[in-house]
């Protein structure tokens, strides 16, 4: 019977725990804040496609995380956004796709962004992407 009161006990403790530390999970304390604040969604997304880069393994959780984080810590968010639309479609074929290959912006910005994610990727210990 006191087995199963600790059980209930500990059940409640945990239920508690877990009401309160969605919250202040994701929330670094106020000096430890670094870099530039991206959505909670961007960074996910980055994350996410990192991981599938990869193998889809579960240790490149950490290790994708940390390259996200090592990336807003270089730039805005709204850089994020364009450096990375231009690099993600700088191979387009077609006139229309011009736009994102031809400008020197847009082939400085993808040459920058390309780095910035490789310096990322062996900081925290993933292969670079060719």
């Amino acid at each position: 019977m006191a087995r199963r009161m600790l059980h209930i006990g500990c059940n409640a403790a945990l239920a508690l725990i877990g009401a309160i530390a969605p919250g202040r999970a994701d929330t670094p304390p106020e000096g430890d804040r670094t870099g530039h604040d991206y959505p909670t969604s961007a960074r996910v997304e980055y994350v996410q496609e990192c991981m599938l880069r990869n193998g889809g393994e579960l240790a490149y959780l950490y290790k994708c995380s940390c390259a996200i984080d090592r990336i807003a810590k270089d730039l805005t968010y709204d850089d994020f956004v364009e450096w990375t639309t231009f690099a993600r479609n700088a191979s387009l074929a077609g006139e229309r796709a011009g736009i994102f290959r031809d400008p020197d912006q847009a082939r400085e910005k993808t040459k920058q962004y390309r780095a910035l994610e490789a310096d990322a990727y062996r900081a925290c210990g993933i292969q670079a992407p060719k």
